[in-house]
């Protein structure tokens, strides 16, 4: 079977340095044969058709049919995006019995959060170019103005001193010109050396074609940024020969090579083949297309949302983009369009041809048993490095996992997850580790502090109040006459299968697990999420740690998706268990072993709500007594509101 590469175009053989660059027509942008354009004509065509035939026949049968393809996956399939509802999930599941449950505003006005970063209302997804730029962290976000469900996106802009209190500022960016007017989809930040910013962005023109489009701060010396230049020769870049016109998507933050241009990759798919275009360029006008591709993975579909960085293999501080050397491993990350899971892998990049090869190419990128950042619900992530204070920051998009019909009646739909910081796991070399920033710290309140015997089988009430918004850490030990016990039973089988997804959740006893904390649950227990570990006996006789959540019974709602989430955690020789849980209303972050396993969650209780909110301790094994030491902090909230003069100080006029 021939490469995947040999389908890939011969790159431009433009001039990056010509003079003329700025009103000349790449190669990629010249005139098609009219043959081409009419095959284009004709498939556009039938799309429009399609569409009309969905508004005249007022759009999808009702919400509780079973068999429903929702107009949700129409729309953003048609428009040439991954699937943004969840409802073709729960409308599957067997809890789904009849009507779904009857929100009301009492229960959806708990669920918005208290310190997590979300528009005022209105639907939100991808986290785009985030950056720091004198003084402020600047974050722009997918959004739309006009509903709670996708579509119409531009892009919103916000600003925070901390990462942590957000203020809302106008739209950076609108639809209103060819090359964006079906969205001004993701994009990336770069600052050029001179520390002025240029940022690229994909544009779905209106024709649907996804194209690759430069804008620029329109005045460098405003802190906020809050107007934005589009280039007036837009698109700069246009999907190349092999590629689909919706398969060429958001551009990552460029990285110096080692002659001097800047280089970027933007992610597509060759059939069934993930692949990472690269493209070189001057000027950010004008691009040299590689034929090789810095790196593809079979089997993976459509690699959107592309990040590819450096990270120091020993210290545990940020890198930029641009560095490389002895010292240095590279991260590729792809968000899987069919998946809408985000996979990252360790390897290698070699900057004179433009490749890179994975540390462990069992686990490459999107390969189901590879790494993960997040093992919940977490996509289309982006990282930046902040040369503030020397580290790189990862934003993930959190969505929703209730109905969209659910999502229209409280106005809002989908939340960030808190800023984390990220590196190379130093002491294993083999996965990275996220921390939740620094600054989230500074809402803590209240601090209590527990120490608690627990024996198996045992539920214990954590005594901290309401508990709808909290910051746990805890320290895990099992005691060691247990554990030779259980190693010492040959009767004690071996765990060979144990998975967090397909082991039944917290309620299955094992010998050693699960054991951990139940938060956002009621009195009764009725509701409950449960974090936990869960240890088992591996065939080497060795300990074996999943760091799990199961939102199994998170609410008495049916129309719910309500998984259980996790993984295999790294527990290195002299390492106690620990995890850190923070939880703010309707989402639930959980991160295990300093962060080398990390997820989240979105839950949506009817009866753990308001003061009804409680927090428990639980050991599950059936032959383990563990030993838990925990610190838990009421969380304040972050106040995000519009910006306005009094936040820079300045007394208002009025």
């Amino acid at each position: 079977m021939a490469s995947s590469e040999s389908l890939l175009p011969v790159s431009s053989q433009q001039d990056p340095l010509s003079d003329s660059r700025c009103d000349s027509i790449p190669e990629s942008r010249r005139r098609r044969p009219i043959k081409v354009h009419l095959a284009i004509y004709s498939g556009f065509l039938l799309i429009a058709l399609y569409v009309t035939l969905i508004i005249t026949h007022g759009g999808s049968a009702p919400k509780n049919d079973v068999n429903d393809d929702t107009t949700v996956e129409s729309r953003a399939r048609l428009a040439g995006v991954s699937e943004k509802s969840n409802d073709h999930i729960w409308n599957l599941s067997n809890d789904l019995k009849g009507e779904a449950f009857a929100w009301n505003n009492t229960v959806l006005s708990w669920q918005r959060t208290a310190f997590h970063f979300q528009p005022e209302k209105n639907w939100m997804n991808d986290p785009n170019g985030p950056l720091f730029y004198k003084g402020w962290y600047h974050f722009f976000y997918q959004y739309n103005p006009n509903a709670a469900v996708w579509g119409d996106i531009v892009w919103g802009h916000a600003v925070s001193k901390d990462l942590i209190h957000w203020l809302y500022l106008p739209f950076a960016m609108v639809p209103d010109q060819w090359y964006d007017a079906n969205g001004v989809w993701t994009g990336s930040a770069t600052f050029l050396d001179d520390g002025s910013i240029v940022m690229l962005y994909t544009g779905s023109t209106d024709k649907f074609v996804q194209v690759q489009n430069l804008a620029y701060p329109e005045d460098p010396k405003d802190p906020l940024l809050l107007k934005w230049t589009k280039f007036s020769g837009n698109p700069v870049l246009v999907p190349p020969p092999g590629i689909g016109a919706k398969d060429f998507r958001d551009p990552t933050t460029a990285w110096k090579t080692s002659d001097g241009k800047w280089r970027i990759t933007i992610g597509s798919k060759i059939n069934r083949t993930g692949i990472s275009l690269i493209y070189d360029t001057t000027d950010f006008k004008t691009y040299e297309k590689h034929e090789t591709l810095l790196h593809q993975v079979p089997n993976t579909g459509m690699w959107e949302c592309v990040d590819f960085y450096p990270v120091s293999k020993t210290k545990d501080k940020g890198l930029d983009t641009s560095v490389n050397g002895l010292d240095v491993k590279h991260i590729i990350k792809a968000s899987m369009d069919d998946t809408r899971i985000d996979h990252y892998a360790i390897g290698t990049y070699y900057d004179s041809n433009a490749t890179w090869v994975p540390d462990n190419p069992s686990i490459d990128v999107g390969i189901s048993t590879g790494l993960r950042y997040d093992y919940g619900k977490f996509y289309a992530s982006k990282t930046f490095y902040d040369q503030h204070k020397g580290r790189r920051i990862l934003w993930g998009w959190i969505g929703e996992s209730d109905s969209e019909a659910a999502d229209v009646q409280k106005g809002w739909s989908s939340v960030q997850g808190i800023p984390r910081t990220v590196a190379l796991d130093t002491k294993t070399g083999k996965n990275l580790v996220q921390w939740p920033v620094k600054e989230i710290e500074s809402l803590r309140l209240g601090r209590k502090k527990f120490h608690m015997k627990v024996e198996p089988g045992t539920v214990v009430p954590v005594d901290v109040g309401p508990a709808a918004q909290l910051d746990i850490e805890a320290e895990f030990k099992i005691k060691k006459d247990d554990l030779e016990v259980v190693f010492g039973d040959d009767s004690v089988e071996d765990d060979k299968e144990f998975s967090c997804e397909t082991s039944g959740g917290a309620t299955v006893r094992g010998a050693l697990g699960p054991f951990g904390f139940s938060v956002l649950a009621d009195q009764s227990l009725s509701e409950q999420t449960q974090v936990y570990f869960y240890v088992t006996k591996g065939k080497d006789s060795k300990l074996k740690t999943f760091f799990c959540t199961d939102t199994s019974r998170s609410t008495m709602a049916n129309d719910v998706v309500k998984p259980v989430y996790g993984s295999f955690v790294p527990v290195l020789k002299g390492e106690k268990l620990t995890m850190r849980i923070l939880v703010d209303h309707s989402i639930i972050e959980g991160f295990g072993q300093g962060g080398r396993t990390c997820i989240t969650s979105r839950v949506y209780p009817t009866k753990a709500i308001y003061g009804a909110t409680r927090l428990f301790l639980f050991n599950n094994a059936i032959d383990a007594t563990i030993t838990a030491s925990f610190k838990v902090w009421q969380m304040n909230s972050a106040f995000i509101h519009p910006f306005s003069a009094n936040d820079l100080g300045v007394p208002s006029s009025t």
